[in-house]
Parts: C-alpha cells; sequence; structure tokens
C-alpha cells in the first residue's frame, strides 16, 4: 500500500497526462440526486432511483447514469483514503454500483476540487489520485467534480489533475466539470472534461434569478440566454452544459416541455433532477419523448442557435445528420402568440457547422415531435398560435 501510495501521490502527478478517455460521443442522459434530494440521500434512494430508471422506461428512452451528488461522503482513513457514510450507505459504494451495474444502468459520484465539498464534506483537494483509485474500485462511471472551498486554485489546473488522475486510475470515467462557468471552462476544457457547467446554478422557475449572496441560482430564460456565444466549443465528446433538468419539480407543463425542448435543442446533458420513483403520467411523456430525445442525442452534434428574434418570439435552428434541421418555436412571453412563417424568407446558415437550409430551393417535410405526427411541408407557411410559456418543436426533413 505505501508503494501505491507513493506511486499515485508523487511519480504520477509529475509525469502528467494529456488525454482523456473516449466518452459521451453524444449528450449524457441520467438523473441526479440533488435538485430534488439535495443532501438527504441514501442507498434505498438510489437503488429504488435505478429501479424506477428501468420500470418507467427511461433507460429505454436513453437515461443511463444514476448520479449520486454531494454528501455521500464518510471520512478519510489514516492513509488519506475516502469512504462512504457508513450510515448512509450501509452496504457500501461497491455494492451499490454493483446493484446499479445489474440493471443495465451506469453509476456517477460528486467529488470537489477544494479541500470541501459545498455541502461541507471532504473534497479531493490534495488526494485526487488517490480518489480516483478509490471511484475506480467502486465500478463508477461518471465523476462530477464541483468549485467550492477552492480558494486562489487555478480552474484549469485543478481538473486537469483530476483528469489525469482518473486516467491512471484506468476506468473510463465521463468527467463533468462543474465551476458554474466562472473560469470560461469552454475556452480550455475540450481536452480536460466530456461535459462544463455554463452558469450557476439551475432553479426551477421560467425565467427568474434568485440571489443568494455571493451567488445565484437562475431561471430557464436566465440560462437559455447564456448560451448564445458558446456553441463553436462543443460537438461530441465535449459538451455545454447549462446544468440539469427541472421537468417535474414544480414549473408549469408547457414551461417543462419547453424547458426539455431548448435542453435538446443545446445539445445539452439531459440529467433528470426529479424524483423519478413518482412522477406524473406528464412529466414521464415529457421526460421520454423519444423525438425530442432524438434531436439532442444526434450524432452531428452541433448545438443550436438563434436565427429569428421578434420580441417574445424567438425561433432557434440546430443542424441534424443527413441534411435534416431541427427548429424551435419558443414563445418567452405572457400571452398567446399567432404568427405564419413563410419558410421562403427564412434560410438558415450555419457558421459552426456549414450546413445550410434554403426552403425556396429544397422542400422539406415537417414534424412536429410533441404531437408526434407530420405537419405538411416547407412549400406553404407554418400558421399557428403559440401559448405563453411554450414551444414547437419540429424536425425538417428533405422530401425526395
Amino acid at each position: 500500500m505505501k508503494k501505491l501510495l507513493f506511486l499515485l501521490l508523487f511519480v504520477l502527478p509529475v509525469i502528467g497526462f494529456t488525454q482523456k478517455f473516449d466518452l459521451a460521443k453524444t449528450p449524457p442522459m441520467g438523473w441526479n440526486s440533488w435538485n430534488t434530494f439535495a443532501c438527504d440521500i441514501n442507498e434505498e434512494l438510489i437503488r429504488n432511483t435505478a429501479d424506477a430508471m428501468v420500470s418507467t422506461g427511461m433507460k429505454d428512452a436513453g437515461y443511463i447514469y444514476i448520479n449520486i451528488d454531494d454528501c455521500w461522503h464518510g471520512e478519510r482513513d489514516n492513509q488519506g483514503f475516502i469512504h462512504e457514510d457508513a450510515k448512509r450507505f450501509p452496504s457500501g459504494m461497491k455494492a451499490l454500483a454493483d446493484y446499479v451495474h445489474s440493471k443495465g444502468l451506469k453509476i456517477g459520484i460528486y467529488s470537489d476540487a477544494g479541500t470541501q465539498t459545498c455541502g461541507g464534506r471532504p473534497g479531493s483537494r490534495g488526494h485526487e489520485y488517490q480518489d480516483a483509485i478509490t471511484y475506480a474500485g467502486w465500478g463508477i462511471d461518471y465523476l462530477k467534480y464541483d468549485w467550492c472551498s477552492t480558494g486562489e486554485l487555478n480552474a484549469a489546473e485543478a481538473y486537469i489533475t483530476m483528469r489525469d488522475a482518473i486516467f491512471v486510475a484506468g476506468r473510463p470515467v465521463v468527467f463533468s466539470i462543474c465551476e458554474w462557468g466562472e473560469n470560461k471552462p469552454w475556452t480550455w476544457a475540450k481536452d480536460v472534461g466530456h461535459l462544463w457547467r455554463t452558469t450557476g446554478d439551475i432553479h426551477n422557475c421560467w425565467d427568474c434569478v434568485m440571489g443568494y449572496g455571493t451567488w445565484s441560482k437562475l431561471g430557464v430564460l436566465a440560462i437559455l440566454d447564456k448560451q448564445a456565444d458558446l456553441r463553436k466549443y462543443a460537438g461530441p465528446g465535449h459538451w455545454n452544459d447549462p446544468d440539469m433538468l427541472e421537468v417535474g419539480n414544480g414549473m408549469s407543463y408547457t414551461e417543462d416541455r419547453a424547458h426539455f425542448s431548448l435542453w435538446c435543442m443545446l445539445a445539452a446533458p439531459l440529467i433528470s433532477g426529479n424524483d423519478i420513483r413518482n412522477m406524473t403520467k406528464e412529466t414521464l411523456e415529457i421526460l421520454t419523448n423519444k423525438e425530442a430525445i432524438a434531436i439532442n442525442q444526434d450524432e452531428l452534434g452541433v448545438q443550436c442557435f438563434k436565427m429569428y428574434d421578434k420580441g417574445d418570439f424567438e425561433v432557434y435552428a440546430k443542424p441534424l445528420s443527413n441534411n435534416e434541421l431541427a427548429l424551435c418555436f419558443l414563445n418567452r412571453g405572457e400571452t398567446p402568440f399567432t404568427f405564419s412563417f413563410d419558410w421562403k424568407n427564412y434560410p438558415v446558415y450555419d457558421g459552426v457547422s456549414g450546413k445550410n437550409y434554403d426552403f425556396a430551393k429544397t422542400e422539406y417535410r415537417l414534424r412536429d415531435c410533441w404531437l408526434k405526427q407530420d405537419a405538411g411541408t416547407t412549400a406553404v407557411p407554418l400558421k399557428a398560435t403559440l401559448q405563453p410559456h411554450d414551444v414547437i418543436l419540429m424536425r425538417l426533413t428533405p422530401k425526395k
């Protein structure tokens, strides 16, 4: 053990690495405990959530990660290795990971680049290689790495240290960088992590900013607006992360549907944050809409952009593979909005993907992804009334 500690703590960090595991070719999909349960977690909750992921059909829809957020930690032993909270996780994290894996799912865990996690548990600073090898031994598949209690640490260097530790530990792990966008991770994290937070924490509201002194939680629209200039940094294996989903956590049905649609258009990780053991039929229908999910999981991996803006009425475009295109018509406002969208007047040109769509030259078939029905073609204008805080999500396919 002493030789292993010497190797982990002194030799390997000096060698350094410049690679990460080749994972997350499409945005990760799963569940995280924080939005609903915060620190009130235990192994029974995680086991039951894994069961629900399968029984509800979420696994079949593509959700595979069961992610344990903050507060699972116990203490470090006299050699510095972290252990789970024995009262909350009496069977041990390895047994819990084995259970999740037995369901055909993957398991994630949480730590922090600082001395303490945001919930006051032991952070990974100075123990990165120990923690990475511990997680590998447990069978962990995903690591969310937070940014509390970091003092004057350099963000890029701190996350590179943990990336290298994960690589040395030898188990493929999706690495989720959670430093809230404060150090512009989109400019340096492509070769460090598989996803990086672009903002502070999400809040289950449509359009709000909840201030908590030195930090704030943001509603759906506030986060959406902060993604505008970031799309060029994202792609297969490296994603902008506008934070977890709040679907099923208190917003209206139309707001939940719009929130989910926009995250699909953003090529964002789809990490549900509700109690999937007890959710309404409407919440489940939103989270498992395979036509919306297919837009999110498209192999081209292009994030959407705003192609049209008329006050509270906006249209977002997301180029897809096979010369297809997704469009999301959004009503941000408080009153219904009636529109007529004449396709030939709105060609789509995307400098990031190199994809162009000229509706005056090529006719496209329309598919309404929420009504789950065909909706004509681009040969005639799209006429509709869009309700407040709602969307129309369309998939366009070239007509042959």
